[in-house]
């Protein structure tokens, strides 16, 4: 079965201006595949006819279905309406079905319709009218050559309830849908090269049907396999063999599946073993703390969390050895062993995760440059630590000392499962 190809028009000077943050096409993007439509580009264009016809005329080259979001206003730099008379060849008249919704509309609210709002329910000839409940500006359906271009407004809550109600049951009905099927396995301690080059001959040796994208993120991986056919059970199945089939080569870093993050997983794994983390974060600042909280109930298995930025706190409240600190400095193995080690003691945890570091982007050394970073994961009286070099960029740095925190603490979970 061919693909339904799609392409998604944003019209508006604000979203390239960059005042307006443009969530419509990302939810359509979202939607359209649920139901097997596969969107090929996304467009955004000012508020200038010519471009917008030229953007209207290149979609139609590439796509079957075209959708347009905003431009649908009565004021003078909405242009969308005049555009898509203008491309289609006809006049913008009087609707008299819009016309009829648009005062029931106003008068529910206690409104007027004043001149300038009535010009919404003026439509070019050749569309069919698309309903609009939730404001004033109705979508616009047209069909030329087996293609179809709607038209939505650009409110969000508008076209949300227009593009599930109207819209998408429309074109369910009009066009032979194939069934597109995601699978995503997330993975953790290994660059995407060094995967690709492990996963080498299993890639190759993929259906044509099945597609496979990496799709890395700060210091992990997902692997989205993307499956199309007729029948969604078969899809399924096809797929959970073909990962049967993958995880001999890459067991040690695949933590989860589809939306589980990482920090879930985790969570999933203390609580079935009844077990307690305590969290010791110099230079993740809480981060990590953050992000397992973010799970609800994590209270089942998080005990809690000091952030001993200053060296005197980890001498104090962490109670690591001053000799330690003045010998090795606090960005150091022997530190955050001990941080680790003390941090699960005081917290009576089972597991005490630490982290030191120089997290940039300055403070650093020659012998301890930005990027430098110490972990620690402790347990029982074993406690295994990681020496990671970073950037120089402060964001990513706490972002990815997270990951490995997080991937070294899930890796002594599943050995001691």
């Amino acid at each position: 079965m061919n693909n339904v190809l799609a392409e998604l028009i944003t019209i508006g000077d604000e979203i390239l201006y960059g005042q307006t943050l443009d969530t419509n096409a990302h939810w359509m993007s979202g939607e359209l595949d649920k139901i097997g439509v596969k969107v090929i580009r996304r467009t955004t264009c000012g508020d200038v006819e010519e471009e917008i016809l030229q953007v209207f005329k290149e979609a139609e080259q590439r796509a079957s279905i075209i959708l347009i979001t905003g431009g649908l206003g009565p004021t003078s730099d909405d242009l969308t309406k005049p555009c898509l008379a203008k491309y289609f060849n006809c006049d913008i008249v009087m609707n008299k079905q819009a016309l009829a919704e648009l005062e029931a509309y106003m008068t529910s609210r206690g409104r007027e319709l004043n001149k300038l709002t009535r010009l919404q329910a003026a439509l070019p000839e050749k569309c069919e009218m698309v309903s609009n409940e939730r404001g004033t500006a109705c979508g616009m359906w047209f069909n030329k050559d087996g293609k179809v271009f709607c038209s939505m407004p650009g409110v969000p809550h508008e076209m949300k309830f227009m593009m599930l109600e109207k819209v998408i049951p429309r074109i369910k009905k009009e066009f032979h849908l194939p069934v597109i099927y995601h699978k995503i396995v997330r993975l953790a301690g290994i660059g995407e090269s060094w995967l690709a080059e492990k996963i080498e001959d299993w890639e190759n040796s993929l259906p044509e049907n099945v597609k496979l994208a990496y799709l890395p993120n700060f210091g992990d991986i997902k692997l989205r396999l993307t499956a199309s056919g007729n029948v969604l059970d078969q899809l399924k199945q096809q797929v959970g063999l073909l990962i049967q089939d993958l995880l001999p080569l890459v067991t040690q870093y695949v933590y989860g599946y589809d939306d589980d993050p990482l920090e879930k997983v985790i969570g999933h794994l203390l609580r079935k073993k009844n077990q307690k983390l305590a969290l010791a974060e110099s230079c993740t600042g809480g981060y990590v703390a953050h992000r397992i909280t973010t799970i609800p109930g994590s209270s089942d298995y998080f005990n809690g969390a000091l952030v001993p930025y200053q060296n005197e706190l980890k001498i104090e409240e962490l109670g690591v050895n001053r000799v330690t600190i003045e010998r090795y400095g606090a960005v150091s193995e022997e530190t955050v062993i001990e941080m680790a080690r003390n941090v699960k003691d005081k917290f009576s945890a089972d597991y005490g995760l630490a982290s030191s570091g120089i997290a940039g982007p300055g403070g650093g050394t020659p012998d301890k440059p930005v990027g430098l970073i110490w972990i620690a994961c402790a347990h029982g009286n074993d406690v295994r630590t990681r020496k990671l070099n970073l950037t120089k960029d402060r964001e990513v740095n706490i972002r990815l000392t997270s990951v490995a925190l997080l991937t070294l603490l899930h890796q002594r979970l599943v050995e001691n499962d």
